[in-house]
């Protein structure tokens, strides 16, 4: 089935319902967004020459006609590409000649950009609200184009930061699991109740804005196009009952919002892309009260691997409460998420493993990349690339990306266990744990610090360290810096901390 059918459905039972709204005020109906879709796909066909199973890019920060744009591509037929709106001329270049994509939509700030480095597959690039874009609107609107659920709707570009940008390729299918994993174990959308896209659009919350639309919810994009403490809380305020995707440093970044902030105004915030830490989420809590849902996935199982519930965060009369805010939680309902080893059998309770999905949320594999296809999808199984442990209730907590453990004279070192005890530290304010090259251990941990006032001394880092966690794996080196190098999405990028550490290794003072 395609996608579109459920923007056909809401255009037709709940047209005048609001489908899109921008900064306070509405922005388009159901109705509305179902027939300009429907004209879009049938303009990038008969005005632009496309066929279904074309590649439509969106090069584009979060705005209202995002949505026109993305159905108008399923509705067609064709598989949307959205694109990270933050990335280099270069990254753009790579990204829409590896998808052959033959449509570039733009937005004013990135048209010149994606002008000065599209490939020759790219034949047209069109500015949203341009003469052009318009034009695009002025034929008759047409049915939606048939679709099988293996068919590709979003062909996802990974984040790169260990090489070249893989294509996952996510289909209808993978997006209604997806859909009905967050209807099951996230929150019920009633219709009319809203989703705030502060994150961008290209990513998770652009993922969630189909349950949403799924049961004519209302879509909110902010005026600013991204995430500002201050905006959210006022659109909140002006909205009510809000939900919302964020990363962890973002929730972090709402808790510590000196401004009014009512709780109240919050429905759920479903926070994901990375663990958070114990101490964040716990602050988080106290803050803002029972509205939060932790997810882990990725774009090979798009936001769908494991669930720690708002029921299971809100809990804190559960003896293990503190202990499983530090977990992803357990399978989500669509799935299941297992730790395994590399034959695939499932790994003891408490034992370290690859932590492992499968279910119809998985894609089918990475665009015109076999290798990768076969290094990822193995034994009936999605392996994440994310060592974890996982216990008899079914809890499964992450250590770290494989390739970011630490191995010290023989001994498996996982940073994530070392940075949970110096965020414990009333003046540390970050942390990234990374391994250093070293002649005698082979590795040695060293943690960045972003300090909080007057940095600490590595002394008390040290004796913190020694009261919770054995004296090998403590850091042996501390290094004081103002900020972490960190993705559009808040991620640190372990990477580039590495190219950091590499170089002042070589250039010490």
């Amino acid at each position: 089935m395609n996608l579109s059918a459920w923007l056909d459905r809401a255009g037709r039972s709940r047209g005048d319902l609001t489908a899109v709204a921008y900064g306070d005020s509405p922005f388009q109906s159901y109705r509305v967004l179902a027939r300009r879709a429907a004209q879009l796909a049938a303009g990038f066909q008969t005005r632009l020459g496309l066929a279904p199973g074309d590649r439509v890019a969106l090069c584009m920060k979060n705005r209202p006609e995002y949505l026109e744009c993305f159905w108008g591509a399923l509705w067609g037929g064709f598989a949307a590409t959205p694109v990270n709106a933050k990335l280099h001329g270069k990254e753009f270049a790579f990204i829409l000649e590896d998808s052959g994509a033959k449509l570039a939509l733009t937005t004013p700030d990135l048209t010149e950009v994606i002008e000065a480095h599209k490939p020759d597959s790219v034949a047209h690039v069109i500015e949203v609200g341009s003469a052009d874009y318009e034009a695009l609107f002025a034929g008759e609107t047409r049915p939606y184009q048939p679709a099988g659920p293996d068919d590709l709707a979003w062909l996802f570009y990974t984040s790169g930061t260990t090489g070249r940008p893989k294509g996952a390729m996510i289909t209808h299918r993978n997006i209604a699991a997806m859909t009905l994993g967050y209807l099951s174990d996230i929150e019920w959308i009633e219709p009319g109740e809203q989703i705030l896209h502060a994150a961008p659009l290209s990513h998770g919350s652009g993922m969630y804005m189909i349950p949403h639309l799924c049961k004519s919810g209302v879509n909110i994009i902010p005026e600013s196009g991204g995430f500002d403490p201050a905006e959210i809380a006022s659109l909140c305020a002006r909205w009510g009952a809000v939900s919302m995707f964020a990363a962890p440093t973002m929730v972090k970044r709402l808790t510590e919002h000196p401004g009014d902030f009512d709780p109240t105004t919050l429905r759920t915030i479903t926070y994901g892309g990375a663990p958070m830490y114990v101490e964040d989420a716990a602050a988080a809590v106290d803050r803002f009260g029972p509205r939060f849902a932790q997810l882990f996935g990725q774009g090979e199982s798009p936001m769908t691997g494991t669930i720690l519930s708002k029921a299971m965060i809100a809990d804190k009369r559960h003896p293990d409460w503190r202990y499983r805010l530090g977990t992803i939680g357990v399978a989500n309902s669509t799935v299941e998420c297992l730790v395994a080893d590399d034959t695939g059998a499932p790994s003891p309770p408490g034992e370290t493993g690859e932590v492992v999905i499968r279910g119809d949320s998985v894609v089918p594999g990475y665009w015109r990349n076999p290798e990768a296809t076969a290094q990822a999808l193995r034994h009936g199984w999605l392996y994440t690339g994310d060592v974890g442990t996982i216990d008899a209730q079914g809890f499964i907590t992450l250590k770290d990306r494989s390739k970011d453990m630490i191995i010290s004279g023989g001994s498996n070192i996982y940073p994530r266990e070392i940075e949970e005890v110096l965020l414990t530290h009333e003046r540390v304010a970050e942390v990234s744990v990374i391994g250093r090259s070293d002649p005698d251990w082979g590795e040695i941990a060293v943690a960045y610090v972003v300090a909080v006032g007057a940095a600490p001394d590595p002394g008390e880092l040290d004796a913190l360290c020694l009261a919770n966690i054995a004296r090998f794996k403590r850091p042996k080196h501390y290094v004081f810096v103002d900020r972490l190098p960190k993705s559009n999405y808040g991620k640190i990028l372990k990477t580039t901390l590495r190219e950091w550490d590499a170089r002042s290794a070589k250039n010490p003072g």
